[in-house]
């Protein structure tokens, strides 16, 4: 049976998010990011296209490389000025039964007992269709706002990110039991005091002494999504990722990052299929390939090339301001993203090239035609690299999903690549079947659980 595709669309709190310069655009509305209205009308129109979830992006810091300072992330609103993630939930939520919420949180600069606390809130709230994308942060812009000197090492920050999952477990998981709420009336018992323990953490990074604030929630712990692809960034999705987010620019460098995927969690001892990878990618599309290709130019009419290698210089935190439009980039390792340098050290690049490859403000892959074509290429990218899904990408807000609702579900429900109604049960149900709201025996997580789980999965709540 061919693969359904998963989809989630992409975005972020803030103006500008991937594909730079498009808020210029007449029938654009991300400036309207500021209200409820703006995030409520996306949730239903997903919802409406049966998205398995939004993923919202976020950054911590500001992007402040290029030019050595703020001057072109301030006019192209390069993700500044950027709101809270979380908050958004709860409202659209309250709009929608079945869309996931896939949400960004720096663990460097979270409590960990009470962001466990934020985390088992929204997930009541949602009836378990909350995931959280672990990131570390890597931009010395956000470590000096903190307090700090600069970002500690790349992977002492992973180091640390294994710790904070190790305490959010214990939380989530181990504090207190399936059936410690009884709400006995008669008795006047809430919750059984037997059934709910005390955390007690000693490590290198936490002390933690205390009990989870809140009772379990549908899925206890969130979904796990995790985006790091150096050695050390694999390592740790292998061991606790259930989503992997990766850039992908060609489809044999994909195969290539979906196989070390898998093949990290099998070498933490996990089943290769227990995570789900999924690549970011931006789609225009139209009734006729014209229409679709005439699209695509107005767009790159009111893109921002400039504004797109702005935020590529934070990726790498190399400054492309400081070369000539043809002078070779040369290559230094640094603290900020590996993959993003990666892109640097085996080839030679000029800021032209960079202008270039970033003409439509980003430099994700980008499938322009008619639905029927948009709809190929998707499947072929998700037949040759063993992808599960992607991260659509905004370019005009919300036309672009629009667009993607109208034209290219219905082709991709008629090829059978496509679900045609929501399944029930939590975000993680949907995403890996009845049965396993919990984390899933196999999951490192679910030994800090008690009594441990059978593999069939977890109390559902209703």
């Amino acid at each position: 049976m061919a693969k359904e595709i998963l989809l989630n669309a992409f975005n972020m709190n803030c103006v500008g998010h991937i594909n730079h310069g498009l808020w210029t655009h007449p029938r654009d509305t991300s400036t309207q990011y500021k209200t409820l209205a703006y995030w409520t009308d996306l949730a239903r129109l997903l919802e409406r296209g049966l998205f398995d979830g939004l993923f919202i992006a976020d950054i911590v810091g500001t992007y402040d490389v290029y030019g050595q300072s703020l001057d072109v992330t301030l006019k192209e609103s390069i993700q500044l000025p950027v709101n809270d993630p979380l908050l958004l939930v709860s409202a659209m939520a309250s709009v929608t039964r079945h869309l996931g919420f896939g949400l960004t949180a720096n663990l460097t600069y979270e409590a960990p007992y009470l962001f466990a606390r934020r985390l088992s809130t929204l997930d009541h709230l949602s009836n378990g269709r909350v995931g959280w994308n672990i990131v570390t942060g890597y931009l010395d812009s956000a470590a000096r706002a903190m307090g700090l000197a600069q970002q500690p090492e790349h992977d002492r920050r992973y180091d640390q990110a294994d710790e904070y999952l190790q305490v959010l477990y214990k939380l989530l998981e181990g504090s207190w039991d399936d059936d410690a709420v009884v709400a006995d009336r008669e008795r006047r018992v809430y919750a059984e005091p037997g059934k709910v323990r005390k955390v007690q953490h000693q490590g290198e990074f936490y002390k933690v002494e205390g009990y989870h604030l809140c009772e379990p929630s549908p899925q206890r712990t969130p979904v796990l999504f995790q985006a790091g692809s150096s050695s050390r960034g694999l390592a740790f999705a292998g061991q606790h990722a259930e989503c992997v987010f990766i850039s992908g620019q060609d489809q044999a460098a994909t195969r290539a990052q979906v196989d070390k995927v898998r093949a990290a969690a099998r070498a933490a001892g996990r089943d290769p299929r227990a995570i789900k990878v999924f690549m970011g990618i931006t789609v225009i599309v139209a009734p006729t390939e014209a229409q679709a290709r005439a699209k695509h130019a107005e767009y790159l009419r009111h893109a921002s090339p400039e504004a797109g290698v702005a935020h590529f210089a934070s990726s790498t935190g190399i400054d492309f301001a400081a070369y000539g439009l043809d002078e070779p980039i040369g290559f230094a390792k640094g603290n900020a993203i590996q993959s993003a340098t990666r892109q640097l050290q085996d080839n030679v690049w000029t800021r032209r090239r960079l202008l270039q490859q970033h003409a439509l403000g980003g430099r994700y892959v980008t499938l322009v035609g008619a639905p029927e074509q948009v709809a190929e290429q998707l499947i072929d990218w998700i037949d040759q690299t063993g992808l599960d899904g992607f991260n659509l990408t905004r370019t005009v807000t919300p036309e672009s999903f629009e667009d993607f609702i109208d034209l290219v579900v219905p082709d991709l429900q008629r090829r059978g690549r496509y679900k045609t109604a929501y399944s029930e049960g939590t975000l993680r149900e949907k995403l890996f079947g009845a049965r396993h709201a919990y984390l899933p025996a196999g999951h490192p997580g679910a030994t800090y659980r008690n009594p441990i789980p059978a593999p069939t999965g977890a109390l559902h709540h209703a």
